[in-house]
C-alpha cells in the first residue's frame, strides 16, 4: 500500500485555509499547512518539508485563493521537526515574515546547529546507537545516513498562554510538550477550533522518544500524558491536525491515545524479566506496524527511543530500573 493521496487545498471558511504539502519520500505523504487571514497579511500554521515540491505545493496553494506567499505576515511552528519548520526560513526570504516557535524548541535548534557546525552529530548518534546496544553491523550502515540540515532559527519565543501575532484574531498558544520539548497547540478562539499539530492525530499517534536514552530528569512519554490531558478538557468545535484530516471529538481522541500508551507501557513490562535487557533487545520484542526484522536502521533507532520513553514512565513508577551503569545500557524488572 503506497502513502494517501494528497488533497487539494480547502477553503474551511472563517478566514482559513488548508494547504497539503507533500513531504517526498516519507509514508505520512503530506503536512497540512494552515493560513490564517489577517488585516497585515496571512499567518501560516507549519509551512512544510524543505524541497522544492513542497514548496511548489506551498505556494501554488495559497496562489489558489489568492494569496501570494510574499504577503505572508508570519509562521507560527507547532514543532521544530523538518515536516512542520522545513520551509518557514524560505517563507521568511520570500515575504520578510517572522517565524515563531515555543522557547524550548528554539533551544532545540540552537543546539542542533551547534552539533552540526562541529560536525559531531554523525559520532554522536553513532554512539547513542552503541549504547542503545546496536550490533556492529548496523553501526557499520549508520554512515549511510542521509544528514537533514537544522530549520530556519526563530525570530520570536512563544510562551504557553500567550497570544500569537494574529492581527485583529485570537489564536492562544497551548503548550503541549512529549512529540517535542517545545511542541505546542494553538486555539483559535475567535473560531473555536484547534490547531493540535502532530499532538493528537486522528488515527495515529505521534512518535514519543528519549534521546539520549538515559537522558537525565526527561520524561517525553510522561510530558506527553499530561498535555493529552490538558487539551482532553478543552471544548473546541473542531480539531485541525498536522496530517491526515481534520475531525471532530478532541477529549475522546486524546484519551484513546493516552491509553494505547497504557497498554505500551504493559508489554513492555511484560518483557522485562530479571535478566538484563538493551534497549535494541527490548525495542525488538515489542509490536511494531512492520516486522522488526524488516525495519531500516532510522526506524530501529526511533523505536528504541520510544522503547525508553516507555521505560522512564515504568521507572518513575516502580516497574522497571536499570541494571548497572556500563553500556549498552540494560533495564530489568523492578522487585524480582
Amino acid at each position: 500500500m503506497g502513502p494517501p493521496a494528497r488533497p487539494r487545498p480547502e477553503e474551511l471558511g472563517g478566514g482559513l485555509w488548508s494547504i497539503p504539502v507533500p513531504i517526498p519520500g516519507n509514508p505520512l505523504a503530506y503536512t497540512l499547512v494552515y493560513a490564517l487571514e489577517s488585516p497585515r497579511g496571512p499567518v501560516l500554521v507549519d509551512a512544510g518539508w524543505e524541497h522544492e515540491d513542497a514548496w511548489s505545493a506551498l505556494r501554488d496553494g495559497l496562489g489558489t485563493f489568492g494569496i501570494d506567499i510574499a504577503d505572508v505576515y508570519g509562521v507560527v511552528v507547532t514543532h521544530h521537526h523538518p515536516d512542520h519548520a522545513g520551509l518557514a526560513g524560505r517563507v521568511r526570504e520570500a515575504s520578510g515574515a517572522w517565524i515563531a516557535m515555543h522557547r524550548n524548541d528554539v533551544a532545540v535548534i540552537r543546539m542542533f546547529r551547534e552539533v552540526v557546525e562541529q560536525d559531531v552529530e554523525r559520532s554522536w548518534m553513532r554512539s547513542t546507537l552503541a549504547r542503545a546496544g546496536a550490533d556492529d553491523g548496523e553501526l557499520a550502515a549508520h554512515g549511510k545516513r542521509e544528514h537533514i540540515d537544522p530549520p530556519a532559527l526563530p525570530d520570536r519565543e512563544l510562551e504557553d498562554g500567550e497570544l500569537a501575532d494574529l492581527p485583529g484574531r485570537r489564536l492562544r498558544v497551548v503548550w503541549t510538550p512529549g512529540h517535542s520539548p517545545g511542541h505546542i497547540c494553538l486555539h483559535l478562539e475567535d473560531g473555536d477550533r484547534i490547531f493540535t499539530g502532530d499532538h493528537v492525530l486522528p488515527r495515529i499517534t505521534p512518535h514519543i522518544g528519549l534521546y539520549p536514552y538515559d537522558l537525565p530528569d526527561v520524561d517525553p512519554l510522561g510530558d506527553f500524558l499530561g498535555s493529552l490531558g490538558r487539551v482532553a478538557g478543552m471544548s473546541v468545535n473542531e480539531v485541525l491536525p498536522a496530517h491526515q484530516h481534520r475531525f471532530n471529538g478532541l477529549s475522546e481522541r486524546a484519551k484513546a491515545i493516552a491509553e494505547h500508551h497504557e497498554e505500551r507501557l504493559t508489554e513492555i513490562t511484560e518483557l522485562l524479566t530479571r535478566e538484563p535487557a538493551t534497549l535494541w533487545q527490548l525495542a525488538a520484542g515489542m509490536h511494531w506496524r512492520n516486522p522488526w526484522e524488516a525495519m531500516d536502521l532510522q526506524s530501529k533507532q526511533m523505536a528504541a527511543g520510544e522503547a525508553a520513553a516507555h521505560l522512564r514512565v515504568l521507572e518513575k513508577r516502580g516497574r522497571a530500573r536499570r541494571s548497572g551503569t556500563d553500556d549498552p545500557i540494560r533495564f530489568v524488572r523492578a522487585g524480582l
